[in-house]
């Protein structure tokens, strides 16, 4: 069952069920023509048909949790055809309707809807978790065909949450922990406040019960001591505003538990700290009166430097706006006060459901639909490039952070961001190709570092080269769930490409040792070793010898038919050996244990997932594969190698001052580059400085070395191969 398994039933009769249909049908009878609420009381009677003898957790019948979960978007003044998907929304997953029954009784479009809130229940999942984000993918495709889907959703989650107490206290815990992570920061990203608030205090009081009940009874308590002076300063503002000829209306604003909750862990606050805090809200006629209350709220109360903030001119994500302010009160309380128009606030509290308007199947256009349905495309590309379901819902977790900060393009345009994102991020958001394709970045036009955090009101500049790619370290700094998923799925097709050239030489090479070629081998013995290897085609199968998943010399023999004898004549033969170039990247790998260098003498291992694997003959790390020649490869360097590569010295000094920054001076005089660097005092006077300098060859480091050896404080140099 969606909300719970089937328990020992307590009859309820027929007529209780009437009356909350009949509430139902009263609440949508003052927005929906006659025809459109007969046709949801006829999804009632097909559900509640299907639903014969099904019982929830709580005894009550199974039906009264669509009615339920139909009254919530009722409120929120939804569509006839949500309606009836969300009294459907089980039938398909509970039942043995099939979609098609329901298509031929209520239209494709109510189909659609009630299958895209359905779960996959035909597929066996390795695990609970792996069920949970592969249900949640196939409800975001949904979603990017019909936004409702994630509305009915969010509609049956908040009904489940009303009435978790019937469930164990472990299932209580899963799924407001997957409320909080999850279900309401999607309904913040949609801009419905109502039910974000209902669905995080709920959450709150099934994951944290006891903190729960002592901060409902200090907000309680604490209610009656705050009456006065909250209302002294509604009068005043109402006053100042009435003074000033402005229509409007103040509100006191109470701040939700979880919210409490949340600033006393992140601020390491009391409770009294953060509820010495008094909210208002004022509601006028016209976003210039918004503007004129805001200096007028200035006049009347000192405002807070830094507090001042403008999501009129610049909405947030969800398409919430308002001008947002605190001041400092009587008796030196804080006073937060938002202002904003009567339209403004039907959005913030009811997001894109605020002006649900369907004419012809099409939403009507604004701007709360508009961003819904950009955040669902950027879902859409997320998963496209996610490599499994549960790496997907990761991303989307992380997409979902509340904060963010707006920084410019040279252009002007405003990007959003979530605060701590990097200039990476910054590059992902403009585009993927500028993404992949970035070197460094000017912010404020000054050149920053890629890792560099961005700031609200920053203006930056992203500098790219054609050649460019993506960056596995990126990963460890990135925050936004594009760009990280951007970069993998970069990464991944930059190792693919890579392992299958890299795969095609070597596998070309075992077959020059016999004497053949590639091409003189036959489509059908190639498609027959293809699939004697498990692979579909033979670009697999050289992308498995470049992922080191594949022998060379097996995949010949598979390709010519040579079943034994083969590794012998490969010796005998020394067929030519693998260049490396250094370029290689995703597919050649350099031992950091040894650090080996163009000119240095090396030997490659083929290793399972990382494709070859180069190391200094002489390290002493490569003995464990002595005993297997088989995953030995032939390497040498190219003639034209080019770039820089690591090396590592161990340099010993007299210990004494200025002696590192000797060493990096001459180091850097020699036109190398220190990488890395760690001091090991040894017997007093003596230290050692441990150097990973970049060179680009052995002639190179002869040059580093010598220029050291120059230095009076330098005692002896050493080379660590291992």
């Amino acid at each position: 069952m969606a909300s719970g398994d089937l328990a020992a039933p307590q009859q309820e009769g027929n007529a209780d069920l009437e009356i909350r249909v009949g509430d139902l049908c009263s609440l949508l009878e003052h927005y929906l023509e006659p025809k459109q609420v007969q046709k949801v009381y006829q999804a009632y009677q097909f559900a509640n048909a299907a639903h014969e003898g099904q019982r929830r957790l709580s005894g009550e019948p199974y039906i009264t949790h669509p009615i339920a979960v139909a009254k919530v978007l009722a409120e929120m003044r939804l569509d006839y055809q949500s309606i009836a998907a969300a009294i459907l929304h089980d039938v398909i997953e509970d039942t043995p309707t099939a979609k098609a029954e329901i298509t031929e009784q209520f239209g494709e479009d109510v189909a659609e809807l009630v299958d895209g809130v359905s779960k996959l229940t035909q597929i066996d999942f390795r695990s609970k978790a792996e069920a949970q984000a592969e249900n949640f993918r196939k409800m975001v495709l949904a979603m990017s065909r019909d936004i409702r889907v994630i509305l009915i959703k969010l509609a049956d989650r908040l009904h489940n949450m009303r009435t978790i107490w019937v469930m164990p206290p472990h299932k209580r815990r899963r799924i407001a922990r997957e409320t909080l992570e999850i279900y309401a920061p999607i309904a913040q990203r949609l801009g419905i406040n109502s039910l974000r608030v209902e669905l995080e205090d709920l959450s709150f009081a099934a994951l944290y019960p006891m903190r729960y009940r002592v901060l409902k009874d200090k907000l309680r308590r604490q209610r009656g001591n705050r009456r006065e002076i909250v209302g002294k300063v509604r009068e005043a503002l109402q006053d100042r505003l009435d003074e000033a000829g402005i229509k409007g209306a103040v509100h006191g604003r109470e701040k939700h538990l979880w919210s409490v909750y949340q600033k006393m862990r992140s601020k390491n606050n009391n409770f009294h700290d953060i509820f010495d805090v008094y909210g208002f809200r004022v509601i006028v006629d016209s976003v210039d009166s918004c503007y004129r209350v805001l200096g007028l709220m200035h006049s009347l109360y000192k405002p807070m430097p830094g507090r001042i903030k403008d999501y009129i001119a610049i909405p947030k994500a969800n398409g919430y706006q308002s001008l947002h302010t605190t001041l400092l009160g009587p008796r030196r309380t804080r006073i937060e006060v938002q202002i904003r128009t009567a339209e403004m606030d039907r959005v913030a509290e009811a997001g894109i459901a605020a002006h649900w308007l369907y004419k012809e199947g099409e939403a009507a256009t604004n701007a709360a639909h508009a961003r819904a349905r950009e955040w669902v495309r950027g879902l859409l590309e997320m998963q496209k490039n996610a490599g499994n379901s549960l790496e997907f819902i990761e991303n989307v977790k992380i997409d979902l952070l509340p904060d963010e900060i707006y920084v410019f393009t040279p252009s002007g345009e405003i990007m959003e961001l979530p605060r701590g994102a990097t200039v990476v991020d910054f590059a992902y958001a403009v585009h993927s190709d500028i993404g992949d394709s970035c070197i460094a970045a000017m912010v404020d036009h000054r050149l920053t570092p890629l890792r560099t955090q961005l700031e609200t009101g920053q203006t930056v500049e992203i500098i790219t080269a054609p050649v460019a790619r993506p960056n596995p370290a990126w990963l460890d700094f990135v925050v936004t769930a594009k760009a990280r998923t951007a970069i993998r799925h970069a990464l991944k097709r930059l190792k693919g490409q890579e392992a299958v050239n890299l795969g095609r030489r070597l596998v070309e090479e075992a077959l020059e040792a016999l004497g053949l070629k590639l091409e003189t081998i036959s489509a059908d013995r190639i498609e027959e070793a293809s699939a004697a290897l498990g692979a579909e085609n033979l670009e697999k199968v050289f992308e498995d010898v470049g992922l080191g998943q594949q022998m060379p010399w097996l995949v010949a023999q598979r390709l010519t038919g040579v079943s034994q004898g083969l590794e012998e004549e490969r010796l005998e033969r020394s067929p030519q050996r693998l260049t490396i170039r250094g370029t290689e990247g995703a597919v050649v790998t350099f031992g950091r244990c040894c650090h080996p260098i163009p000119g240095d003498p090396i030997v490659g291992f083929a290793s399972s997932g990382r494709g070859v694997v180069v190391h200094h003959q002489d390290c002493r790390n490569i003995r464990e594969y002595r005993n297997h020649p088989e995953k030995w490869l032939d390497v040498q360097w190219d003639e034209g190698v080019e770039g820089e590569f690591p090396a590592a010295i161990a340099v010993d000094v007299v210990n004494k001052r200025g002696v590192l920054a000797d060493v990096a001076a001459t180091v850097a005089d020699m036109e190398s580059n220190i990488e890395n660097v760690s001091l090991d005092e040894r017997e007093g006077m003596i230290a050692t400085i441990r150097l990973v300098v970049a060179v680009r060859d052995r002639v190179h480091l002869a040059r580093v070395i010598r220029g050291l050896r120059m230095l009076g404080a330098v005692l002896r140099i050493t080379r660590i191969r291992g």
